[in-house]
């Protein structure tokens, strides 16, 4: 170990990861040979002891996250972190969260200042509204804090058809469940009407809640109550009005594949006095949830106890400073998710063919590669019934299997690349490809070997 230690090579591993992880790196490797040397093998080369731990402390210093390709077609992949973030906003980042910040504190007075206020004023001037900004950690705690804040010990009026469940489990009735509140279900899993809630209402009613499908959504004979009906209905019975938004498409005009997709405008032209949306959808940043709350109510969501427990630190108000800015410079195809959900298909049909032909020259002969039409989806409980055609480029091994060439793209190598496979072939599907990408993946297709 003393001889290894002192070598050039391990002391450069040691200004990277410092000496105890190199030390413990190389004693694993050592470990792993000892019962071959011990049976009367040759001795290890200390070069090959040194290349396995400097593998291993790569592998354990990488971080908790790695880069993945996205080839699957859906832009706001839950289990890959949703819409990635903009280089713009990150640059801006960058250059800020290594100093200290204003979170809490008013320059102008010396007093302290509220977290939430310059996103605030930001917002009211972009929208053109007196509403109250409230940033918490996701559109769940955003929901638990409005039931928590309006509708704790009193009952929340929701219809049958909007007790949804989305990914990772979360439930509308569990959350409220959590929150204190009780739930008051009322009509048909596919016919609510006005009349529903107004029978319903009374002194114990807190709050009328109306929830975003999301994910899903009940054709045939169907009737829903329009959130302006219930807002209406709400101020004839002076009860405050919620609505569970989730998208935050925050565009003047849907994006490609975002038919009927109301936009954060048109949420807040019909009046809830609660609007709630989740950041990382089609807004386009980071991990949160907004609250954008009726003026007469804000105090009672600012005091709310619950809010410290949910509230947000200084990298996620950097964040969605920075993407909004992008918005309010009119600047959103600086937003990678909605640039990619606004590709025309015969652009993404182009670069499929390109990409075939640069991997036929790169590769010649070593797989069967063809340009086919395929669907991909917004994701991210978005436009579920929205076709968003996605050209894709169907591969196979010659004389292989195309699982076995997911597997080594998954798995064998960096970045993993995720594809979809369909008959036989793996899609790999353009829409969701990020600038770069694809050289990245006919690195990673030019090193398979026919193995898993």
């Amino acid at each position: 170990m003393d001889a290894l230690l002192a070598t050039p090579e391990a002391g450069a591993l040691k200004a990277r990861f410092g000496g105890a992880a190199v030390k413990r790196a190389l004693a694993a490797a050592l470990e792993e040979v000892r019962p071959a040397w011990l049976a009367g093998g040759p001795a290890p080369a200390p070069e090959a002891l040194i290349r396995a731990a400097a593998a291993a402390l790569g592998e354990s210093f990488g971080g908790v996250l790695r880069r993945v390709i996205n080839g699957t077609g859906v832009v706001l992949h839950t289990n890959l972190g949703r819409a990635p973030l903009s280089r713009d906003a990150l640059d801006q980042v960058a250059d800020l969260l290594p100093g200290y910040v204003d979170l809490e504190v008013d320059l102008g007075s010396r007093a302290r200042g509220h977290r939430d206020a310059r996103l605030e004023r930001a917002l009211q001037e972009w929208l053109d509204t007196d509403r109250s900004v409230i940033a918490v950690n996701n559109n769940a705690a955003a929901v638990l804090l409005m039931l928590s804040t309006l509708s704790s010990g009193k009952e929340t009026i929701v219809s049958r058809g909007e007790l949804v469940e989305i990914g990772g489990g979360f439930r509308v009735p569990e959350v409220m469940a959590a929150s204190g509140a009780r739930l008051r279900e009322v009509g048909t899993t596919n016919r609510t009407r006005p009349g529903d809630y107004r029978r319903a209402a009374g002194p114990p009613t807190g709050l009328l809640l109306k929830v975003h499908p999301s994910n899903y959504r009940v054709v045939g004979f169907t009737q829903e109550v329009p959130l302006a009906d219930l807002v209406a209905l709400g101020r004839e019975l002076g009860v405050p009005v919620g609505y569970d938004w989730g998208t935050g498409l925050a565009t003047e005009g849907s994006p490609l594949g975002l038919a009927g997709e109301e936009t954060l405008r048109e949420a807040l032209a019909a009046g809830p006095d609660v609007l709630t949306f989740s950041t990382d959808k089609l807004f386009g940043a980071c991990q949160g949830g907004l609250l954008l709350v009726a003026p007469h109510l804000a105090e009672a969501f600012k005091n709310n106890p619950l809010l410290r427990a949910l509230r947000v630190d200084k990298v996620t108000y950097a964040l969605l400073g920075a993407t909004l800015d992008l918005y309010r410079k009119g600047r959103i195809t600086a937003l990678p998710a909605l640039a990619m959900l606004s590709i025309p298909e015969r652009t993404l049909r182009a670069r499929a063919h390109r990409l075939k032909r640069d991997l036929e020259r790169r590769a010649p002969g070593r797989f069967s590669a063809e340009v086919v039409g395929a669907e991909g989806r917004a994701g991210g409980g978005s436009a579920p019934l929205s076709p968003l055609p996605s050209p894709a480029l169907a591969l196979a091994p010659e004389g292989g299997r195309a699982e076995d060439l997911e597997s080594y793209l998954r798995t064998g190598g960096e970045p993993p690349v995720l594809g979809v496979l369909n008959e036989g072939r793996l899609l790999i599907h353009l829409r969701t490809l990020l600038p770069g990408d694809a050289s990245v993946l006919l690195q990673r297709l030019a090193g398979y070997g026919g193995q898993p």
